[in-house]
């Protein structure tokens, strides 16, 4: 008998600058880059726990209105091993930003269309990244 791994439920935003790349974050203690974003607080909805995690970690300050759904996504969690990612990923205009801030270590622009680095969570490779594609 297999037991399905525990789930971890997260929101993330997709932030674009003028010639399409993203920004991404790595949280302090790891090494894999992903979106913006984070576990909304119990009983938080999903559009404000974005707006939050913006604003924790990049010093963003995002708008409701300016939320755009990109899709629910399901995949294996970037750093903690055995478990599963529910995403609800966002799009928003790029708004000012500022340096690193909470948990997050480092920011990085990513250009999809340039060869991807082999340091990005898997839900933004298998699910995010085609996504916008299509979009």
């Amino acid at each position: 008998m297999t037991t399905e791994a525990p789930v971890i439920r997260v929101v993330g935003v997709v932030l674009r600058d003028e010639s399409g790349r993203l920004l991404t974050v790595r949280k302090r203690g790891t090494s894999r880059f992903m979106l913006v974003g984070g576990k909304p607080e119990p009983g938080e909805a999903l559009e404000t726990a974005a707006l939050r995690e913006a604003s924790e970690e990049i010093h963003a300050t995002l708008r409701t209105e300016d939320l755009r759904l990109l899709g629910h996504f399901r995949a294996p969690a970037a750093n903690e091993p055995d478990h599963m990612i529910e995403s609800t990923v966002f799009t928003h205009p790029l708004v000012p930003h500022d340096e690193p801030a909470a948990e997050i270590e480092e920011l990085r622009w990513l250009d999809p269309r340039d060869p991807l680095p082999d340091d990005l969570a898997p839900l933004l490779v298998g699910y995010v990244l085609p996504a916008l594609a299509g979009t």
